[in-house]
């Protein structure tokens, strides 16, 4: 069973299908779990209404089976996906508090998908509304609960923000780049970002 290639819509105002389509065309293959049909791209209903990002927790369901590479919606493919297969769950470091994981961007070992199942359902609604503090941001909160500060990340390089560090273009050593906030990728006027449509 190969690795699964994964984003996750909960549509609304911000993120809608042509959005996902737009990411399929940067990675064939990918499955987007989404709570509406997306046209060309294979998709997982998502089970549960959990908003906004809170959707992602439904990456651990027990039904979906094998590992996962994960991408945000907003990111710009710009090298190599493989080296991100790197078979143990991995996340990134927080472009502005580096101790900390982030979520834009993760490997999901099958090994550990159980343990943060378990822990997330235990009381979801308690965990969203708690994950509103700078040491419990969103959903990358709850999961460095449950895999910690040390859960392996990304090698330098090889993730980078658009904010941070490709103010003089893209590193060549990088495969992906997060755009986390404003602008979106579609808004950012770059060439080496593909167009929405």
């Amino acid at each position: 069973m190969g690795v699964k290639r994964v984003c996750v819509l909960r549509a609304g105002k911000e993120y809608q299908s042509k959005h996902v389509q737009w990411l399929a065309r940067q990675i064939p293959g990918l499955i987007c779990l989404s709570d509406v049909p997306v046209g060309g791209v294979e998709t997982i209903p998502l089970q549960h209404d959990w908003p906004g990002w809170f959707a992602k927790f439904e990456l651990f369901r027990p039904d979906i089976e094998g590992d996962i590479l994960y991408f945000d919606i907003d990111t710009v493919i710009t090298g190599d996906l493989d080296r991100l297969e790197v078979g143990q769950t991995t996340m990134l470091s927080d472009f502005y508090h580096p101790q900390r994981p982030a979520s834009g961007l993760m490997y999901i070992a099958q090994a550990d998908k159980a343990k943060v199942w378990e822990y997330w359902n235990r009381d979801p609604a308690g965990h969203m509304r708690r994950a509103v503090t700078t040491q419990c941001w969103g959903d990358q909160g709850i999961l460095r609960e449950v895999l910690t500060d040390n859960v392996p990340r990304w090698l330098d390089g090889v993730a980078v923000s658009y904010k941070v560090h490709c103010k003089n273009g893209v590193p060549p050593c990088a495969s992906a780049v997060c755009f986390h906030g404003k602008p979106r990728p579609w808004q950012a006027g770059k060439d080496w970002v593909p167009p929405l449509y």
